[in-house]
């Protein structure tokens, strides 16, 4: 499984998701990939899986197939996102 979590540097949300990423890295010693929207990767990956909001946390299969899209300043729990994450 892939995590992803796509995010704008400088932006209100930013302090709560870079709290989040520390926490998660801390908490479950792994770490989860991050992607700028306004990058040409960013740009592609968004209009691929219909990212239209930031902060977003998503979760893909192997084969790239979305399994759970959490978008807003309200981020998921650590649990949540490392079930996805233990799923290698």
């Amino acid at each position: 499984m892939r995590v992803v979590v796509v995010w704008r540097d400088n932006t209100e949300y930013a302090r709560g998701v870079i709290t989040f990423l520390d926490d998660f890295a801390r908490q479950t010693g792994r770490s989860l990939e991050q992607l700028d929207p306004d990058t040409k990767d960013g740009i592609s990956f968004c209009r691929a899986y219909d990212i239209i909001e930031y902060p977003s946390v998503i979760a893909l299969s192997n084969d790239g197939q979305m399994q759970q899209l959490w978008n807003g300043a309200t981020l998921p729990t650590i649990s949540e996102v490392s079930y996805y994450v233990s799923q290698d």
